[in-house]
């Protein structure tokens, strides 16, 4: 489980609605946060599942953590894995992932 910077970004990332079961549904969900990539975006309320990605806390204003989307990108490579044709392991769809130490 990820720790997050402040007890309020905890608070929005972790929101859940009783008329919602998608985040990208509820008006009240601000936050997206990505565990396998490390990465916190503001959800875009369109009707997708687009969100902007932040550096820094807009609670606290503390600088939030390095992306690994490169990283995640490049473990899968170097095992041989297509992430668009491939089936991706099952610890790699969370932060489970990062546990690996990196072969750069």
């Amino acid at each position: 489980m990820t720790k997050h910077c402040c007890e309020e970004m905890g608070r929005h990332v972790n929101v859940r609605c009783n008329q919602h079961d998608d985040p990208f549904a509820c008006p009240d969900a601000l936050i997206k946060f990505s565990a396998k990539f490390q990465e916190y975006g503001l959800i875009i309320h369109d009707g997708g599942t687009s969100s902007i990605t932040i550096d820094f806390c807009p609670w606290c204003g503390r600088r939030l953590v390095e992306s690994q989307r490169d990283r995640w990108f490049d473990e899968l490579e170097r095992r041989g894995i297509d992430p668009w044709e491939d089936e991706v392991p099952a610890d790699f769809q969370d932060d489970r992932w990062l546990a690996t130490p990196s072969q750069d």
